[in-house]
């Protein structure tokens, strides 16, 4: 069962999971073991400076993620689907209307880098 919640009304979210279609993006497949993609997504997160692991089991992953000038704080979230072989997330800012695209940009760039590096 995913702790992914829905994306607000606002438009500084994305997820995989939303039903609101200008938010959705699309999950990343994988063949390996949960474990294994638990893993390689720890790995991947801890190259960027700030980002900080929140929570951890092992198919839900929490990291938050502070901006580098004023501080602001968007919360990421990974859910891993061992039955679809699926890995889900959420993007969302704490605080404020508009992000200017910043979660979606993130998370097209760390999808990205974890379909190269799932398959």
């Amino acid at each position: 069962m995913s702790l992914i919640k829905e994306c607000p009304s606002s438009p500084n979210c994305v997820s995989t999971m939303t039903k609101q279609s200008q938010k959705k993006m699309n999950p990343i497949s994988y063949s390996q073991s949960c474990a294994s993609v638990n893993e390689k997504i720890i790995n991947l997160l801890n190259q960027f400076p700030r980002a900080k692991l929140i929570q951890r089991t092992e198919t839900y992953l929490h990291y938050t993620f502070k901006s580098q000038i004023f501080g602001f704080v968007d919360d990421v979230e990974f859910f891993i689907d061992d039955i679809q072989h699926l890995v889900h997330f959420r993007s969302a800012s704490r605080t404020g209307y508009s992000d200017f695209g910043a979660n979606k940009k993130r998370m097209n760039q760390l999808s990205l880098l974890l379909i190269k590096n799932l398959n």
